[in-house]
């Protein structure tokens, strides 16, 4: 393990810091739920790439999906579990630690 892993705020989770599977937590975590080509809509992501991270999420136990016949045509609709949702908050709350508190005299 690297030295940088030890300094690593409580709540940091490295599945959910990749930056797709960041934006596909904090789209489902205001959405609620959402279908997944909407998903890949609203991130601009290939349907391979958007499968791929919501594969790990999923096998993290961070995302569940539901299947539904729409139109005559099978939709996928996915949303955080609340083991999801803790992680997406706790890595928020890590990534303020790691960066601090926002200066707003800066702006």
């Amino acid at each position: 393990m690297s030295p940088e892993a030890h300094d690593m705020p409580a709540g940091f989770d490295a599945t959910v810091h990749a930056p797709n599977r960041l934006r596909i937590c904090a789209l489902l975590d205001t959405a609620g739920e959402a279908e997944f080509g909407l998903v890949q809509k609203q991130l601009g992501l290939s349907a391979s790439v958007l499968s791929k991270h919501a594969t790990v999420l999923m096998d993290a136990g961070y995302v569940e999906q539901r299947k539904a016949v729409r139109d005559t045509r099978q939709r996928v609709w996915l949303r955080l579990t609340r083991a999801g949702r803790d992680a997406y908050q706790g890595h928020l709350a890590a990534l303020r630690a790691i960066v601090g508190p926002a200066d707003p005299a800066a702006s």
